[in-house]
């Protein structure tokens, strides 16, 4: 039975998928117009990709533009990510410097969650993992293939090894080449549903991949990802139509 990651009074895991939308500025003013430009859309997390952010070698000032982002959303849970280089991000920066980043992002007092890529290796994932539930903050261990879609069997491996190394919520995200690699990860979400006690994100990117984040709440991946002003990965649908199609599909499964 999956346990749901409790941030801000909000129950990832449980019910109709979360909406996680992608703030990509490249500076402060950048940052604040991508904040202003998102209103009253329908979302529920926010997320800083802060390896698009040019001054990361600031903490002074990243610790300001989150205490700014979460003084514009404040009922909405801060999800902190460096996207690597090596994931799909932006750049690459030395172990050191991305632990510094996290824990910055954690003194804060305002994220919630912390991103953790799972390809820095075994140990210095959970000894990381252990560091910010310390520090009072939620790790969501993920993984990207922009290249392909691997075997259910290597998906559903690598999700429940997150889980070992102690992740909250656990996420993978796959390149798809056909209807089958699609078929591939929907068989994964499902399979460790009776595995796993965390709640698991799962995602195809680009356009083939797009039914499987609407899909969520039928396969239980309990966040997708919608774009904003800018989309993060390719295959994210407007934030609206996103929240529509959830919508629709949740209203019609509690009637069921």
């Amino acid at each position: 039975m999956v346990n749901a990651v409790i941030v801000r009074g909000m129950a990832i895991g449980k019910g109709q998928p979360k909406i996680c939308v992608s703030v990509t500025g490249r500076n402060r003013v950048e940052i604040l117009n991508q904040l202003q430009g998102l209103g009253a859309s329908p979302f529920d997390i926010i997320e800083w990709r802060v390896d698009f952010f040019e001054e990361l070698s600031d903490m002074i000032a990243i610790k300001q533009i989150l205490l700014e982002m979460n003084s514009v959303f404040m009922d909405k849970p801060i999800l902190f990510t460096f996207r690597s280089s090596l994931e799909g991000g932006q750049k690459w920066i030395p172990s050191d410097q991305y632990r510094d980043l996290i824990y910055t992002a954690l003194s804060s007092g305002v994220v919630d969650i912390i991103d953790v890529e799972l390809f820095l290796g075994d140990k210095y994932v959970e000894n990381l993992i252990m560091q910010i539930h310390r520090m009072g903050g939620k790790a969501l261990v993920s993984n990207h293939d922009f290249m392909k879609t691997p075997s259910s069997e290597k998906i559903v491996d690598r999700l429940k090894n997150m889980e070992y190394l102690g992740a909250d919520i656990a996420k993978i995200a796959v390149m798809p080449k056909s209807k089958k690699d699609i078929l591939e990860l929907l068989s994964a979400t499902v399979e460790v549903e009776t595995r796993m006690e965390i709640p698991v994100v799962t995602m195809a990117m680009g356009e083939l991949g797009m039914i499987t984040r609407v899909s969520g709440e039928v396969f239980n991946s309990a966040i997708t990802f919608g774009a904003g002003m800018v989309a993060s990965a390719p295959g994210q649908m407007p934030l609206q139509d996103l929240h529509t199609v959830l919508s629709v599909l949740h209203r019609h499964m509690e009637v069921q």
